[in-house]
């Protein structure tokens, strides 16, 4: 199952990064969406998969023994997901204004905005 999920994670860095070198501003955009699902997933896999172990310690206990699962990658994923999903609406607000005004989403024809009022 690591081995799935390496090889996804892998697969969403390369769709990532070429969606990043588009000229296209909707495209870079979606390019680092995915790539920011590619990290949360790396992120979730440094934690390690464990089945069915919370992270609970005993009453009799001070420490956790045994295999668990690791809670502070999860609670890292889940703010980055609410990071990302901060930075994607900004984005698409701002798409949004930048076409509206230049007609464009490309991102060359948008450096040339000397003849723009």
């Amino acid at each position: 199952m690591e081995i799935l999920l390496a090889i996804m994670t892998g697969i969403l860095y390369a769709a990532g990064i070429y969606l990043i070198l588009r000229r296209s501003l909707v495209k870079l955009i979606i390019g680092i969406v995915v790539l920011g699902n590619g990290v949360n997933l790396l992120i979730f896999l440094m934690g390690g998969l464990v089945k069915g172990q919370p992270p609970i310690i005993p009453k009799d206990s001070h420490h956790i023994e045994g295999i668990f699962a690791d809670p502070v990658p999860q609670a890292l994923i889940l703010t980055a997901i609410v990071i990302s999903f901060g930075l994607q609406s900004f984005a698409i607000v701002l798409i949004k204004r930048a076409y509206k005004v230049l007609q464009t989403d490309d991102i060359d024809a948008m450096n040339k905005t000397d003849d723009i009022e």
